[in-house]
């Protein structure tokens, strides 16, 4: 289910100038911010927990996944350089599955890591707090790559429904209306956070099992509807 020439062409489609200048403002961003956060207020254990909540989880994980997920297939589609892809032999399994290892594995380089460091550089992991939100932004970027693979899969403007997904679903609704919350992704992380992190410093809407099983269900659900889209655009082709 993984093909090596597939991975090298996405990560260099990914890594590619343009976009490799986006995904590494972000996390720069948030290094450069803990590091003036925690020389004007000294290691805080509360003000870490909300940067890495409200910046690094909320907002820097779904825009680098969002950045990945869809740039992993999306401008192959929209250019129509996926039908050169397609020709090959290849199973189209393998190349949804390729895609989707590859979307994972940058938005978790990109995502992840910045946010340990940043964590440490905030207040030295205390709490826990550091690798709390490390593994839910680990958890996270499963999600949110299938998610966008999907979207770039089915949409020419993929980029434009992640963006509104990711700020106003995820930032906005997912924060204020309780029922959304149900239905978010960065409400899932955070529930594998807080088991991980000191006693009130997390707060998660929704319970651990619960999260686990939607967890699962929209990473899966969403990988095996992108195998069958782009099963029918082969089809599509040959006709």
């Amino acid at each position: 289910m993984y093909n090596p020439t597939v991975a090298r062409l996405t990560y260099r489609a990914l890594l590619g100038r343009r976009r490799a200048l986006i995904l590494f403002a972000l996390p720069a961003l948030l290094v450069v911010i803990a590091v003036a956060v925690r020389a004007f207020t000294g290691a805080d254990d509360k003000v870490a927990a909300d940067l890495l909540g409200g910046f690094a989880l909320a907002t820097m994980v779904p825009l680098i996944g969002v950045i990945a997920g869809t740039g992993a297939i999306g401008p192959e589609i929209d250019d129509g350089s996926i039908v050169y892809l397609l020709a090959k032999p290849v199973k189209r399994p393998t190349i949804i599955m390729t895609k989707l290892i590859v979307a994972i594995a940058v938005t978790m380089v990109f995502s992840a890591v910045p946010t340990l460091i940043a964590g440490f550089i905030l207040n030295g992991n205390g709490q826990q707090i550091a690798v709390a939100y490390t593994v839910a932004a680990l958890v996270a970027s499963v999600a949110y790559s299938a998610l966008f693979l999907l979207l770039g899969t089915i949409s020419r403007h993929a980029v434009v429904f992640g963006l509104v997904y990711a700020l106003i679903w995820e930032s906005l609704f997912g924060s204020l209306v309780d029922g959304a919350k149900t239905l978010s992704v960065q409400q899932w992380a955070l529930s594998l956070a807080e088991k991980v992190a000191g006693p009130g410093y997390v707060d998660s809407a929704v319970g651990l099992p619960t999260a686990s099983i939607l967890l699962a269900a929209v990473t899966v659900g969403a990988t095996a509807y992108a195998g069958q889209k782009l099963r029918r655009l082969t089809l599509a082709g040959e006709e």
